[in-house]
């Protein structure tokens, strides 16, 4: 059950990820994409999350390196959301559009 939900969360992370690479960020979605993919080679207990032991032995280079930033809630390990959210954190956030009232 646990495999099935990652398997489903990476298919929707990396379904969104092509978003990220229109704005420029085409190799950090692409290092993301892959990382999800590999979470489930990763992790080694299969308790649908990576620890920083399982992110230093996987194949996981892009959470091993930014390991500290994906886990903002210092459990030790991180989920897919956890990547998803800490890459979303990296877009650039659309501008506000004006409502500007020219009086005319």
């Amino acid at each position: 059950m646990r495999h099935a939900r990652l398997i489903l969360a990476s298919c929707f992370a990396l379904a969104a990820l092509p978003a990220a690479a229109q704005h420029g960020m085409g190799g950090l979605a692409n290092d993301a994409a892959i990382a999800i993919k590999n979470m489930k080679i990763a992790d080694r207990n299969h308790d649908g999350l990576i620890s920083r032991e399982e992110a230093e032995k996987g194949p996981v280079p892009f959470i091993r390196a930014h390991f500290d930033q994906i886990d903002r809630e210092h459990r030790g390990a991180v989920s897919v959301d956890d990547v998803k959210a800490y890459v979303r954190s990296l877009q650039p956030k659309p501008a506000a559009a004006s409502s500007t009232n020219s009086g005319s």
